[in-house]
């Protein structure tokens, strides 16, 4: 079971209700509450399995003042309020309460994989594409649609800061993306780190080391 920084599920809706009516003041705090406390033990439970699997993080320990695991926890129970059928309204305070306190555009409805980490979530924007598990984000990386198309991430994708994956796109498995590098209605072989060429081109080269070992048990 997931040990809480603030001591009990209680404390934690208690907590989180007060920032939702300190940033959506409109006297539906009482009315939500129910919905939260019945979805918020399985929106851990994913939460849990995350956090889990990131080395760098304490397993089966969560804590509300980390702001990465804050910003995963956001998500999962905004997404795991919206796969139940709840109000959108209420799905809608917590994107807007993680785009608010993380700086981060994560919509409920996005499909995100069961296990992902974010390094810095600041300037992160997320379209609904297919993303695929352990998936690496930094601040500022984008992920977004061209003339109605999106992209498809295979596992372990990394995405460096100021990166963006955007329309057409099948972005290989084990794929790398490096620092400011943009990959536009372009797809990538997989195991490889991704440079920026000339003229919008791209350059593939062999990893260096496994990434994903360094961050994933």
């Amino acid at each position: 079971m997931l040990t809480l920084s603030l001591g009990s599920s209680d404390a934690l809706l208690g907590y989180l209700g007060r920032q939702l009516e300190s940033f959506f003041p409109d006297g539906g705090g009482a009315a939500e509450r129910p919905a939260l406390q019945a979805y918020l033990a399985p929106a851990l439970q994913r939460l849990e399995h995350c956090i889990a699997e990131v080395r760098m993080w304490t397993p089966g320990r969560f804590d509300h003042l980390h702001s990465s695991q804050y910003t995963t926890f956001l998500y999962y129970l905004a997404n795991t309020l919206w796969r139940a059928g709840a109000e959108r309204a209420l799905c809608s305070k917590l994107f807007g309460l993680n785009k608010a306190l993380n700086g981060i555009d994560l919509f409920y409805e996005i499909e995100m994989p069961e296990v992902f980490f974010i390094g810095h979530s600041v300037g992160i924007v997320l379209a609904k594409a297919r993303y695929g598990n352990r998936l690496v984000l930094y601040q500022n990386s984008t992920v977004g649609k061209n003339h109605g198309e999106a992209p498809t991430l295979g596992d372990g994708v990394v995405m460096y800061p100021s990166t963006a994956i955007i329309g057409r796109c099948e972005i290989g498995a084990g794929s790398v993306i490096a620092q400011g590098t943009s990959v536009v209605n372009r797809s990538t072989p997989g195991d490889c780190v991704v440079f920026q060429g000339e003229a919008g081109g791209l350059v593939f080269k062999p990893p260096t080391r496994d990434v994903l070992t360094d961050l994933f048990r």
